[in-house]
């Protein structure tokens, strides 16, 4: 349902008015809201019906100077609707002299705001509240419906809770099942017309969308992307639906950020993202990623996961820009062998490409701490290039030998990991333990009055603050051993890169980001009289490749 918020100038009131409103020209404000669970009723609680009714009071009761102020699509839990607000505006700058709705719940379903409003905000104000079946009128306090008011709004406050308990109900169930709880496809999908519960790809969306990707792992950023699009006049999501816009090839760095970061775009359904705290707060939180609900294979990729995994890498490191706004396709990558601390790119405006360098930033601002690891941008730009061109065509034809070794480390490393994640997972388990039992004796303590108020609330946040960092913890555990249990699959997925790679040539940004996940730098060594230095490759999913040990071994 379209969401509207307005006022509306009604018919002219008929010439006999009441004193009242002759000594006044003050507004009779008409308040109508509907929102989706109250559609569900019918034509009774409709816009248009409301509209009708209060109308014909209003003039059966000759009020004039009629406004109505309209909120189509607005829940009653709370009171953050534009017509609403715009009419209190109104009641504030003691513009009006009568408020008038349908019923009780049409103003609102939360009993204590209902009430402050209407006992309150209006009375201060001087402001006349009628809900006309509820037969409520402030005009006349000492009313029998209107002692019934407190209790007819805690019905309406409960029904919403009711309401909101079965919806919620019903969205969980949806999706356990694996069922799209949102109600349109991200941009790049389409509903299926035989299936509006399934997604089919919109190609000419789905295009963009892997261009968005590859723009990424080119080593552009979301702002850099959203300029390219708007200068090759590439229609932005809302303009692609047909919508109207003022500015439809505008893309917002938000918007692409968004698409940069659903994973729905690797073929599966993440439901339950975001929660709210209760029906009165409706703030859109984040659920963290370990309660998400993921169901792979519900719809047609427009990505590989791998290309979505490397791209969040991509998006987590902040790569630093020059003040000449040069950048290196290495930014993000490079690590000092030493100290593990980022190399920062230095060049300079007057500098042609083969002067730009890489340098260890720890010894760029405490030389005492760290020799200088410096390089030059070219030269690492050929040593890495070799490295990969070694790697890629030493797999690809050896690829039983490389998969039995490699293979064979990886579990050990594996196996190592999980023992000790394992380890500290059951320590983390038993302390969080304890920390209950630590709190029912604590409570106990405070019951029996064996300690202050003011100690157990001091304690208690000490032990929460614990309790919440050792969760915190054993998820981080519980997913490195879910990580490392999938170690297997690893070097069959690089095996698997590495055959799209054959016969690389030339060092381009997609390939080294698919394909490597960070360089380290040695100190360069100068004692024979020539320069020489080392790097250490460490590639996606099987790290540190003994690449000359591989070889010798295959030889021997």
């Amino acid at each position: 349902m379209n969401k509207q918020a307005n006022s509306d100038k009604a018919v002219a009131p008929k010439k006999e008015v009441s004193k009242m409103s002759r000594a006044t020209d003050k507004i009779t404000a008409l308040y109508c809201r509907l929102s989706q669970e109250d559609s569900l009723d019918g034509e009774s609680n409709s816009i248009s019906n409301q509209k009708s009714i209060l109308q014909k009071y209003a003039q059966e009761h000759h009020f004039t100077n009629l406004v109505f102020f309209v909120d189509d699509g607005y829940s009653g839990t709370n009171f953050d609707r534009p017509g609403f607000q715009k009419m209190l505006e109104a009641v504030e700058n003691n513009q009006v002299a009568i408020v008038i709705t349908k019923d009780l719940s049409r103003f609102g379903r939360n009993s204590a705001l209902t009430g402050m409003y209407i006992n309150f905000v209006f009375a201060q104000h001087g402001v006349r509240y009628i809900a006309i079946n509820d037969n409520y009128d402030t005009i006349d306090p000492n009313s029998i419906d209107n002692d019934f008011a407190g209790i007819k709004n805690w019905f309406n406050e409960f029904f919403a809770r009711d309401t909101s308990r079965k919806i919620r109900a019903v969205m969980k169930s949806k999706g356990e099942r694996g069922e799209h709880l949102t109600a349109n496809p991200p941009y790049g999908y389409i509903k299926d017309p035989e299936n509006p519960k399934q997604w089919i790809i919109d190609e000419e969306a789905a295009r963009v969308v892997r261009r968005i990707f590859y723009l990424c792992m080119e080593g552009r950023g979301p702002t850099q992307i959203g300029n390219l699009l708007e200068q090759e006049h590439i229609p932005n999501p809302t303009a692609h639906q047909g919508k109207e816009t003022a500015y439809p090839y505008k893309w917002d760095t938000s918007t692409v950020v968004h698409i940069l970061e659903r994973r729905e775009y690797t073929g599966c359904t993440v439901n339950f993202k975001t929660y709210t705290n209760s029906i009165w707060d409706k703030k859109q939180r984040k659920t963290p990623e370990s309660d998400q609900t993921v169901f792979y294979n519900t719809q047609p990729a427009i990505v590989t996961e791998e290309v979505f995994e490397k791209v969040q890498q991509i998006r987590q490191q902040r790569h630093r820009r020059t003040s000449t706004g040069k950048s290196s396709i290495f930014s993000g990558l490079v690590f000092c062998a030493d100290c593990g601390a980022k190399m920062y790119y230095c060049t300079s405006v007057k500098f042609d490409k083969r002067r730009d360098f890489f340098v260890c930033s720890t010894h760029r601002h405490r030389k005492d701490q760290c020799s200088a690891h410096y390089i030059r941008a070219v030269v690492l730009e050929d040593m890495v290039l070799r490295h990969m061109q070694m790697v890629i065509s030493y797999v690809t034809t050896h690829e039983a030998h490389f998969r039995a070794i490699m293979g064979e480390r990886l579990k050990l490393a594996s196996d190592e990991a999980i023992r000790m994640g394992k380890k500290k997972l059951t320590k983390a388990e038993k302390r969080l333990g304890e920390l209950d039992r630590i709190f029912m004796r604590l409570y106990e303590d405070r019951v029996n009055g064996t300690i202050s108020d003011e100690r157990f609330a001091s304690m208690s946040r000490t032990y929460e603050d614990e309790q919440s960092q050792l969760k915190q913890e054993a998820g981080a555990l519980q997913q490195e051993i879910a990580q490392q249990e999938q170690k297997a699959t690893d070097v069959e997925r690089f095996i698997a890169q590495a055959h799209r790679y054959v016969g690389l040539e030339e060092l381009t940004p997609y390939a080294l980001h698919e394909l490597v996940k960070a360089i380290y730098i040695e100190a360069p060594d100068e004692s024979s009289g020539k320069r020489r230095q080392s790097i250490h490759i460490s590639y996606d999913f099987v790290g540190f490749i003994p690449i000359y040990e591989l070889m010798q071994e295959e030889m021997a």
